[in-house]
C-alpha cells in the first residue's frame, strides 16, 4: 500500500520512501530490508519493493552477508550527503532524538508535539520553526541536556523541551496535558541500542 508524499518533504513518492532513506543513510552498521519493515511497522513486501526502487536508482547499495543483505548508503552517489542532510532536518527529527536519549535513566516516555508533530502527520501548513520535545519521567536534566547538544545543529532547528513527571501525563484534569494529547504526537521509540551514533549535518 502506498502512503502519501509527506508534508514536511512532499518532493519523495511517498512518506514510506523518505523513512527508508532517512534510517539507512544516518545508519553507520547496515540494515536489512526485515530490519527496516520491523522499525517502520510496514509489510515487508512493502519495504522490500521501496528498497529495490532506492537500489536500481544508486542512492543505496546492497552488501550480501550470509543470506542477508546489508543496506548501505552509496557514497559514491553525489546526492547522497546533501540527500542525507535533507533527511534528518525535515523528516528526521523524531528517529534523531529517540537516538539522543535512549539509556538515559529516568526517561519514561517521550513525544514529539507541536507544528513538526503536525508536519509530521500530514497536516499541512508552514515549515515548523522548531521542534518541541516532550519528556515525561524524572531523568536528570543535566544528563537529557547533554545528550541534546549536538542535536540542534544536526537538525538545524530548536529543541524546546518540556519535562513532566508520569503523574503529571496521566492526569486528565491538566490543562497543558488535555492540549497537547489532543493535537498530533509522536512517541518516541527508545527501546533501541542507546549506542547507536546519532546522524551528523
Amino acid at each position: 500500500m502506498r502512503t502519501e508524499a509527506p508534508a514536511l518533504v512532499p518532493i519523495f513518492r511517498s512518506t514510506l520512501q523518505a523513512q527508508v532513506l532517512l534510517r539507512v543513510l544516518t545508519d553507520d552498521r547496515g540494515l536489512t530490508a526485515t530490519d527496516l519493515a520491523r522499525a517502520l511497522g510496514e509489510p515487508q513486501p512493502t519495504v522490500s519493493r521501496e528498497v529495490r526502487r532506492l537500489l536500481d536508482a544508486g542512492l543505496l547499495r546492497g552488501e550480501q552477508v550470509g543470506r542477508a543483505v546489508l543496506l548501505r548508503p552509496d557514497e559514491d552517489n553525489p546526492a547522497t550527503a546533501p540527500l542525507r542532510q535533507l533527511l534528518v532536518v525535515t523528516v528526521g527529527p523524531s528517529h534523531v532524538l529517540e537516538q539522543a536519549l535512549r539509556g538515559i535513566p529516568g526517561v519514561e516516555q517521550a513525544y514529539v508535539h507541536g507544528s513538526w508533530a503536525a508536519r509530521f502527520q500530514g497536516e499541512v501548513g508552514p515549515a515548523p520553526g522548531d521542534v518541541d520535545l516532550l519528556v515525561v519521567g524524572s531523568p536528570q536534566r543535566g544528563a537529557v541536556d547533554a545528550a541534546l547538544l549536538d542535536v540542534e545543529p544536526a537538525l538545524h532547528r530548536e529543541v524546546n523541551t518540556t519535562y513532566l513527571s508520569g503523574e503529571r501525563w496521566h492526569d486528565g484534569d491538566d490543562p497543558f496535558v488535555r492540549h497537547v494529547r489532543s493535537r498530533p504526537l509522536v512517541a518516541l521509540d527508545l527501546s533501541g541500542d542507546p549506542a547507536d551514533p546519532a546522524p551528523s549535518s
